[in-house]
């Protein structure tokens, strides 16, 4: 038995934050000025500044070596933060060890390995929760509902599913500890066009339950057309930022960045075997 994936409606707005439409007017999730990396005296991140609203799903694109997933990890305190701030719900977790941002809820999905291979789907999902094992079965029971694929087959091993699949197990586990912010690192990474539209549609669903996501993806057009806002990464500044719309259409956005991200995706799929679909889109 498998789950019928609907494709979730459009973005829309209630509220305007600096001329840009966000979902809501409440900050969660702040980082200004971030320099950040990880050998002495290289920085990945030079100065990067992005924010999350509440319920809002935000996009980060830009190209190979950009500082993406450095930003992301940075978030989860997983990279040297030189300089600059993180916020959390207005409090400061710049220095906040990762464990500790699990509890203030902030939830990670790394681009590899996020599965535990010899593990069973439902053995993932107790992993998930190892700070309140307690609330497992009233938890997976609401994750089942939201993965109804996963509950048919959770006692298969992880590494005996399909990398679309197992994308669907770390976000399942990660959601686990009921984060109120959600990091995705590339999540449609080496998957075919049919499941890179799959896991998007799961991360708008996941995200229409009022979880906040910020999502670095390599799909740039794909990216921008179920976010909110986006920001565009180069060498670990901001280039530029709109809603997704505004940046799928901006005329420098599409020659600076997307026809170059579209040739970083077609080698990636090139590497795994999957087929370039109609550039970056993957819709055909």
């Amino acid at each position: 038995m498998t789950d019928t994936l609907a494709t979730p409606e459009p973005p829309t707005a209630s509220a305007h934050t600096g001329g840009v439409s966000v979902p809501s007017e409440e900050l969660v999730l702040e980082a200004t000025n971030l320099v950040a990396g990880y050998l002495p005296g290289i920085n990945i991140l030079n100065g990067c500044n992005i924010s999350a609203h509440k319920g809002e799903l935000v996009g980060i694109i830009g190209p190979n070596g950009s500082g993406k997933s450095t930003l992301l990890k940075s978030l989860f305190g997983l990279v040297d933060i030189r300089d600059g701030s993180v916020a959390l719900n207005g409090e400061d977790v710049t220095k906040s060890k990762t464990t500790e941002l699990v509890r203030k809820g902030v939830g990670f999905v790394p681009q590899t390995n996020n599965v535990f291979q010899t593990l069973s789907i439902e053995e993932n999902l107790q992993m998930g929760l190892f700070l309140n094992p307690k609330r497992f079965a009233s938890r997976v029971a609401e994750i089942w509902d939201l993965f109804p694929m996963l509950a048919d087959r959770r006692k298969q091993l992880a590494g005996s599913l399909s990398g679309g699949e197992r994308q669907s197990v770390a976000m399942a586990r990660a959601l686990m500890t009921e984060p109120s912010v959600l990091l995705l690192d590339e999540p449609s990474a080496g998957l075919s066009p049919v499941r890179q539209d799959e896991t998007f549609i799961r991360t708008r669903q996941i995200n229409q339950t009022g979880v906040t996501i910020v999502m670095v993806e390599q799909n740039a057009r794909r990216c921008l057309q179920i976010c909110d806002r986006a920001y565009v990464l180069d060498q670990g500044t901001n280039a530029h930022q709109g809603t997704g719309r505004e940046l799928a259409n901006d005329p420098k956005v599409i020659e600076l960045y997307l026809g170059t991200l579209a040739t970083d995706v077609d080698a990636k799929r090139a590497e795994t075997g999957a087929i370039p679909v109609n550039g970056v889109d993957g819709d055909r």
